[in-house]
């Protein structure tokens, strides 16, 4: 292959959820470009993904100095998977300090290689390092890993807080009307409680949101065909242009090694749902941070066994434990429940970490019970899984709302980690989405729709280009065109 020429920097927060969509875009651009790529982040996680990677990669790794212990945290501290919820807000409040560090890096690129980056794709927790690019030229977008539609309802949220004047639980977004009303157990608790003088609400309106629109535009992990409303909100509210590219999706052999390493192998997993009939399976899993309450737990456990279905069901300790502890099961489980689901082979109990993108394409899988993180949900809608959801944190809320609303493809079942379930409930949500209910039916249809338009949209053949890969040729056309832009204002001058 020619010399790869240009060189692209990509910087995600530290959080599972955000490293995951940059490792995969990383990859889909070095196996669709001929472009080096740069992924920057903190000497931990730089570890971490060093393991990630394919043994034949040419993606460059570059650590950028950061401790943890200069900002209250505990030592080595470096990725949100690491504290409990409180206490995100100051691994993001001390992600501003890498500011500095974060020039000096692409100063030094710029001088080993002769020429500044193609381009920097930064987090929409990094708002500042727009500015940085600007200042050393360099064309910029920010990537979200998270979809449109929650993302629009999010933004729309810190920088207007509507909930705070309305007497009512319903309330509208004044930016965004077509998100029609927002009930407040819709809110993630942080945004509930915000009042514009909190940690997050200064963070958002002050150091990150508003840096946005000094950014060339904005990447999304999304379809357009399915996430139009969201990404026009953005397209009309910053001005600048939208690419949506998704999804990029980490095949599953490297997702494994990207997430935790304890778990369940993809090999006893396959071995176990290739026993089981077509679309007979309901799995479930809360994402890499989330866990339920123990109440929860035990309501979810009692549903899942009189439901009557076949599951695979990732389990971590309840609120309140430490989530890398170990699963009491005589606990926090029904008692005799782990014998019973082993004895009938009905359920497989997967402690910390499954193999999920193998879980959701395997054909005996027919539905996901979820918190709906963007991750997940375009795992799922990738392989016309069904979603019952179960929002608990972000824009969780509002990827169910367009799951269910807009695309019919998902029910919700709970709300948040403090909400009374029962586990009658729960049997309910799984019979109307898995029996021959005219329902389930429906929904089923929708998602076989929804899957052929993600299909479409990352079809790239002879005479045809599916939506995602113009969106990404657009983008890079952008930066080049920036860059032939820069290089003849600079010969002017010379």
């Amino acid at each position: 292959m020619a010399q790869r020429e240009e060189n692209i920097v990509l910087f995600p927060f530290m959080a599972q959820g955000h490293i995951i969509p940059f490792l995969a875009l990383a990859l889909h651009i070095e196996q669709s470009k001929n472009y080096t790529v740069t992924l920057v982040n903190t000497p931990l996680n730089i570890k971490k993904l060093r393991s990630s990677l394919p043994p034949n990669s040419t993606i460059n790794l570059l650590e950028i100095p950061f401790s943890s212990s200069d900002y209250g945290l505990p030592p080595n501290t470096e990725n949100t998977d690491a504290l409990p919820y409180y206490q995100v807000i100051q691994l993001v409040e001390a992600s501003v300090s890498l500011k500095p560090s974060f020039k000096k890096l692409i100063e030094n690129l710029t001088e080993q290689l002769g020429n500044p980056p193609l381009c920097i794709l930064a987090d929409i927790f990094f708002g500042w390092t727009a500015s940085v690019a600007k200042e050393l030229n360099v064309f910029h977008a920010i990537f979200s890993g998270a979809g449109g539609f929650g993302l629009a309802c999010y933004h729309s949220l810190w920088m207007n807080l509507p909930h705070r004047y309305v007497d009512s639980d319903l309330f509208y977004l004044p930016d965004f009307a077509e998100a029609s009303s927002i009930h407040v157990s819709q809110l993630a608790v942080t945004i509930k409680e915000a009042d514009g003088t909190d940690p997050w609400s200064i963070f958002h309106q002050k150091k990150n949101l508003p840096e946005w629109v000094k950014s060339d535009g904005i990447l999304f992990n999304t379809v357009e065909e399915f996430d139009h409303v969201g990404l026009l909100y953005f397209r009309r509210k910053l001005g600048r242009p939208v690419w949506p590219i998704g999804p990029v999706l980490l095949s599953t052999k490297r997702q494994a090694r990207a997430g935790k390493e304890d778990g369940i192998s993809s090999e006893l997993c396959l071995e176990w749902l290739n026993t089981k009939p077509l679309n007979s399976v309901l799995y479930v899993s809360f994402g890499s941070m989330n866990t339920i309450s123990a109440s929860q737990m035990m309501q979810l456990a009692m549903g899942l066994e009189a439901s009557g279905k076949n599951f695979i069901w990732v389990v971590r300790p309840p609120i309140g434990f430490d989530l890398n502890s170990e699963f009491k099961a005589n606990e926090w489980l029904p008692e005799g429940f782990e014998e019973r689901i082993k004895g009938s082979k009905r359920g497989l109990l997967v402690h910390n970490w499954a193999p999920q993108v193998d879980i959701l394409s395997h054909k005996s899988v027919s539905t996901f019970l979820s918190h709906c993180g963007w991750n997940s949900v375009l795992e799922a809608l990738s392989q016309g899984v069904l979603i019952i959801g179960w929002p608990m944190a972000a824009e969780q809320f509002f990827n169910v709302k367009l799951l269910e609303e807009e695309l019919g493809v998902c029910v919700e079942l709970a709300r948040g980690k403090s909400c009374e379930i029962r586990h009658e409930d729960i049997v309910e949500k799984i019979e109307l989405v898995m029996n021959e209910t005219k329902k389930g039916y429906e929904m089923r249809r929708r998602a076989c729709e929804v899957m052929e338009m993600i299909k479409n949209a990352m079809k790239d053949e002879e005479g045809f280009k599916g939506s995602s890969v113009k969106a990404m040729d657009d983008f890079f056309s952008a930066a080049l065109s920036m860059r032939k832009k820069t290089k003849k204002e600079q010969n002017i001058v010379a």
